[in-house]
């Protein structure tokens, strides 16, 4: 008999294992960081003892505080007001992540920071600089413009970071790069990070740095095959595919990639419209537009956040669920760059592809290039579609009932008729009995699920304190407002409207991909003409939620027995409602509903207009003919002013004080 005991596993090593200053160590504690990644353990001496590096490590496993705690801690001197370090991002969005991180981790240290990037007043850049950044962090472009213009002094710099290497090169950025190094002074030190390493990125090294020492960890392919894949082949509708898709696989949180521009804005719509909240990235939205959108998603306010690869170069989302690809890539490096955006840092994460006959060679390069073997199923089927409105249905039984009450008596008879051999007929009698009562009841809970907004992000690895999220009393999300720009293809003033039901004929279905996205600024891509056999108004009709999950006991409640109306009550008031549950409530009685086309979201977002948040409505239920809306008492006459006279679904609404029901 063997007389060996296990081995029990070793604890993960914490920061204590780095000779880390104090002031470093506050922030990281008060960051929440435990434990050290492997990257970040494995950078930080060699990068201290001021050794070119050459790390490949797969996307998010915590590289922006590999090469942060090194410079914050030892590389920057803090006594030298002038810039010592130059780090190079691919996107406007990761420079900021960037610098973010940064000034979290060296605020104890007094290590002053800047961002400087396309798209933003370069005077306030200038005069970050000058007033004694030490480390710049920005885009290729921009900080070239810097360099040309003698605005930033490259005499001081000593470390040279570049971030995201792969995705630079992939994106056209390595003649801006060779440039820069000429401005540099020879003797400095370089730590070039990238999730692959293509031969570009060893020529880059062997030609630019000293002797550089290789750090190899996980790449992107290794992520890849940690998380699962799934591709569904195509019948020609992909919109309305996707819809389905969406259903069935009920992803929590998901980026969904696009091929074309136009294509980010036409599926962003198409989900908007289903109830989804949803919005679009790509070249064409302007910067400040970007970053709204970026800080809605970071803040788990926006489920699906559509895009092309262009415009996701950089993203650092770290609660991502799925991957969608509405569009299948062209090259199996892009497939893995996408799908790493997700199973990070040991989550769970999923990659969902819709396959196109043209799209069979890709896949199969994909599969042989990085040994990754996606389970190819069917579309769902009209069954799966059902059993999907069963699971919403139940949902919102379940949760209408779970902090009520129950009595015993009710318990026993409950138990005795699940005995008996009748107990289904009887419970299917109750139900349609109860549903009958309230028809809209599965579309309710299916506009609930949808609109359910993503669980917020652990703060594992925080950059800025996330903004406090609002309880809302509406299931959909208005879009986030843009900026209105006449010469942007598709531009409408603030907020964006949704895509019409049958926003233009049908084209020929054309072969062609559309305009790719290309990393410089260029001219508004045309429409790709690329048609799809089923329109928006082929999808399934959906109607929003008229309660909110946590009046989802209210939503169940069957009508009260009508009452006579008063002499003066419009015909059109249905007295299927009992009025304000809580007390302190007012409602308001609109005469706009749904057969008009109108939603909870368009009363919700007229109401914010007018200066009224949604934590002061308490609810919004939009019924066949008309709409209720409570809202507290102290913002009763504010609330009709604003909603009477309203434009709602098109139409002009009367809006006044609902009259008391007996």
């Amino acid at each position: 008999m063997s007389t060996d005991t296990p081995e029990t596993e070793a604890p993960p090593p914490t920061f204590d294992s780095l000779p880390l200053s104090a002031e470093l160590r506050r922030a990281i504690d008060e960051l929440g960081y435990t434990h050290p990644t492997p990257v970040q353990r494995a950078v930080f001496e060699p990068a201290v003892r001021g050794l070119d590096l050459v790390v490949q490590a797969r996307t998010g496993t915590g590289k922006t505080a590999a090469f942060a705690m090194p410079l914050i801690d030892s590389l920057v001197k803090r006594s030298v007001a002038a810039v010592q370090a130059l780090i190079l991002c691919p996107t406007r969005e990761l420079a900021l992540q960037v610098n973010r991180e940064i000034e979290a981790l060296g605020k104890h240290r007094g290590t002053r920071s800047t961002a400087v990037y396309g798209g933003a007043p370069m005077p306030r850049q200038v005069e970050a600089i000058q007033n004694g950044a030490q480390i710049v962090v920005g885009t290729p472009g921009r900080v070239l413009d810097h360099l040309r213009r003698g605005t930033l002094d490259p005499s001081t710099i000593r470390t040279f970071v570049l971030d995201e290497s792969d995705e630079m090169l992939s994106m056209g950025f390595l003649p801006q790069i060779t440039e820069i190094l000429g401005f540099l002074p020879a003797a400095r030190q370089t730590l070039l990070f990238s999730a692959t390493l293509p031969a570009d990125i060893r020529r880059v090294a062997e030609t630019r740095l000293k002797n550089p020492e290789f750090l190899t960890l996980s790449g992107d392919h290794v992520g890849a095959l940690e998380i699962e894949h799934t591709v569904y082949l195509s019948r020609g509708d992909k919109l309305s595919e996707l819809m389905q898709v969406i259903e069935v696989e009920n992803p929590e949180s998901a980026i969904v990639f696009c091929n074309t521009r136009d294509e980010t804005k036409r599926v962003a719509n198409a989900l908007q419209q289903q109830g989804f909240a949803a919005d679009w990235l790509n070249a064409d939205l302007a910067q400040n537009d970007r970053e709204k959108v970026m800080a809605a998603t970071r803040n788990s306010e926006i489920r699906f956040l559509v895009c092309t690869d262009v415009a996701a170069r950089g993203i650092d989302i770290s609660h991502l669920t799925h991957v969608i690809n509405y569009d299948f890539p062209e090259s199996a490096e892009n497939y893995v760059h996408r799908t790493g955006r997700t199973g990070r840092a040991g989550r769970t994460g999923k990659a969902i592809a819709l396959i196109e006959p043209g799209d069979i060679g890709n896949l199969y390069l994909m599969r042989l290039t990085y040994k990754v073997k996606p389970v190819e199923r069917q579309l769902p089927s009209a069954r799966e579609m059902k059993t999907r409105a069963e699971s919403d249905l139940l949902r919102l039984f379940v949760e209408a009932f779970a902090n009520r009450k129950t009595h015993p008596d009710d318990l026993a008879l409950a138990r005795r008729l699940l005995s008996h051999e009748q107990a289904e007929n009887v419970i299917a009698g109750l139900l349609r009995d109860h549903l009958g009562a309230r028809p809209e009841a599965p579309e309710e809970a299916t506009a609930a699920r949808r609109a359910k907004a993503p669980r917020p992000a652990e703060v594992r690895t925080p950059i800025a304190p996330p903004a406090a999220r609002t309880p809302h009393a509406v299931v959909a999300r208005a879009p986030i407002p843009r900026s209105a720009d006449p010469s942007a293809p598709n531009a409408a003033p603030a907020p964006r409207p949704n895509l019409p039901a049958a926003a233009a004929p049908r084209p020929e279905r054309d072969r062609s991909r559309g305009e790719r996205e290309r990393p410089r600024r260029e001219a508004p891509a045309r429409s790709n003409g690329r048609g799809h056999s089923a329109d928006l108004e082929d999808l399934p009709r959906y109607t929003v939620s008229e309660a909110t999950p946590s009046d989802a006991s209210a939503a169940l409640t069957p009508p009260a027995k009508p009452s006579p109306k008063p002499a003066m009550m419009r015909d059109s008031v249905e007295d299927a409602e009992s009025g304000p549950d809580n007390p302190g409530v007012a409602e308001i009685y609109v005469s706009i509903g749904r057969r008009d086309g109108a939603r909870p979201s368009d009363i919700q977002t007229i109401l914010e207009q007018n200066g009224l948040l949604a934590e002061q409505t308490d609810y919004i239920r939009v019924r066949q003919r008309n709409s209720f809306v409570g809202v507290k008492t102290e913002y009763l006459e504010k609330a009709v002013a604003a909603l009477n006279g309203a434009a709602i679904a098109g139409k002009p609404a009367f809006a006044e004080p609902a009259r008391q029901r007996d």
